[in-house]
């Protein structure tokens, strides 16, 4: 698969790509920062505020870093972006007399003295613990590939970090899912022995009762219940590895101040694997160990996967029409068309976290096939290196909290993300007007936001709402229409059509398309003149 110049312009556009003009601007701003070629290997310094983003699209999403750190954990149906629980992935070598690490690179000096807690600190976080001296981050997207080196370790080590991302396969790019591989190489003359971890503590819980850590197949998952006040507190995480013998620790000890994380940095320094078994109620934290031997000069890989379940929200944007009746909500179906609050696609897929890990272990070797499949064709290309940076840069949006995919699969967006919640709701018609990449790459969805477009937010006098409800449903219509997205609508269902070739489909919204047509003439240019006359309203909200 080859792209000219000329394809840029068809799948771009989840954002601004600068052009090579304003990326020397802003590279001649920072002076003090070491040459990088664009889409190459990032170090040193630009390591220290980079974050890749792993989950499905409208699933949530955790980010690894370019130290190889897990951060922006975001699965909670919002954003969450200054969210880094402590959770972190650790190596021992040579037993309990040996050596341990942190499985990252040197922790970034803004967190050490700029997080919340940092000047007391950074309770809670795993920044004391000794990490490998060096690290380098590759993104080649839907893939990141974190190398870590130390010169006390005759080892290689990467990172490759990643989650399903398949062009024409929308729900299985929306699954609540990432995968971690951990690649280890022996470089030296000697069996080594080895004892790989992952640490959590129970970021899940919400609250001082109703949360667990239970088992699960080769790994364990934090759990926390909901109540009849916060309902949309239930939620599941759930690690575990493939095809490795596994010991599990589900319960850190139960001590106060800094006595959990402190004794479950002793277990993993002193190499001692202790199994275990959950507790009734609350437990701080657990671990998984997977013990081997590496040969000299030989490779070993531990796949470590990630999936979550948090089905209930408390998430209602849009007013409704006058006289609509109070949502009764909805005690069974998931889906059902009056439910009060938004319910993610994933929890009409899938009833429970178990569904969810028994699908991803199942089908993980033929996900990551096809999503390499993608990365492979997109990056065997003639286009510059700065455009394929900017494309993929901008395609990481579609796993990003800016998308929701409600329960029905239809798509819904804000225009981006604040630190805790969406910024600017409903799929602002006048915003996603110019994205690009999702009618080429999953054009169901794109399809989907037309048909909410000519449905719900278009009334029978043609006027559309430019911000569309969730859950999706009819609107009121109270406010000027956004000129270029209802007009840009109208462009962009013929260019579904182009993409689709479905008739039926076309014909179906075809007498909504004429309505809004006609309204847009009748409102913008009343003279027959061919221009638009004021008022109407557009992507400068003027």
């Amino acid at each position: 698969m080859r792209f000219e110049r000329r394809d840029f312009l068809k799948i771009s556009g989840m954002g601004v790509a600068a052009g090579p003009a304003a990326l020397g601007r802003a590279r001649a701003a920072r002076k003090d920062l070491p040459e990088r070629s664009f889409n190459s290997v990032y170090r040193g310094p630009y390591l220290n505020r980079l974050a890749f983003p792993l989950g499905g699209i409208g699933a949530g999403m955790i980010c690894i870093e370019g130290t190889g750190a897990f951060s922006h954990f975001s699965l909670r149906n919002h954003p969450d972006i200054f969210n880094e629980p402590c959770t972190f992935a650790a190596l021992n070598v040579g037993g309990a007399g040996g050596t341990a690490k942190v499985l990252e690179g040197p922790v970034p000096e803004w967190k050490v003295f700029g997080l919340g807690g940092s000047g007391n600190g950074a309770a809670g976080t795993s920044f004391g613990f000794p990490r490998l001296q060096n690290a380098s981050f590759e993104a080649r997207f839907p893939f990141a590939r974190v190398m870590l080196d130390d010169p006390e370790w005759a080892l290689e080590v990467e990172v490759t970090a990643w989650s399903p991302f398949i062009p024409g396969s929308a729900d299985e790019s929306s699954l609540p899912v990432c995968g971690l591989e951990y690649h280890f190489r022996n470089t030296s003359q000697d069996r080594q022995q080895l004892t790989f971890s992952y640490n959590a503590k129970n970021f899940m819980a919400t609250a001082e009762t109703g949360n667990s850590i239970g088992p699960c197949d080769g790994g364990f998952i934090l759990r926390q219940e909901g109540s009849g006040e916060n309902p949309q507190d239930e939620g599941t995480f759930a690690a575990f590895v493939l095809d490795e013998k596994v010991i599990v620790d589900h319960c850190w000890f139960r001590g106060g101040w800094w006595d959990s994380l402190t004794m479950a940095w002793k277990n993993i320094e002193r190499n001692r694997l202790e199994a275990r078994l959950p507790v009734e109620g609350p437990a701080p934290g657990a671990s998984l160990f997977v013990p081997f031997a590496l040969e000299p000069h030989r490779d070993h890989r531990i796949r470590l996967l990630f999936a979550w379940y948090i089905p209930r929200t408390h998430l209602r944007y849009g007013d409704d029409p006058e006289g609509t009746p109070e949502p009764a909500g909805c005690s069974g179906d998931a889906c059902c068309p009056t439910r009060k609050f938004h319910v993610p696609w994933y929890a009409g897929r899938f009833q429970n976290v178990g569904e969810v890990i028994d699908y991803w272990r199942e089908n993980y070797p033929d996900l990551r096939a096809r999503s390499a499949l993608f990365r492979d064709s997109f990056f065997d290309t003639t286009l510059p290196p700065v455009v394929t940076e900017a494309i993929a840069a901008n395609l990481t949006i579609l796993k990003s909290p800016t998308v929701r995919r409600q329960c029905d699969g239809r798509l819904w967006c804000f225009e981006g993300c604040g630190d805790t919640s969406g910024c600017c709701h409903g799929s602002c018609t006048h915003v996603w007007n110019y994205a690009q990449a999702l009618p080429h790459l999953f054009p169901d969805l794109e399809r989907s936001l037309r048909e909410t477009e000519f449905r719900e937010s278009q009334n029978d006098q043609g006027h559309q709402t430019f911000r569309a409800a969730l859950p999706i449903r009819q609107v009121k219509h109270d406010f000027h229409a956004a000129a270029d997205g209802q007009l840009g609508g109208i462009m962009k269902v013929y260019r579904e059509w182009r993409i689709s070739g479905d008739t039926e489909w076309l014909r179906g919204l075809w007498p909504r398309v004429k309505g809004s047509l006609d309204y847009c003439i009748r409102t913008w240019d009343p003279k027959g003149k061919g221009i638009l006359e004021e008022p109407h309203h557009n992507t400068y909200d003027i």
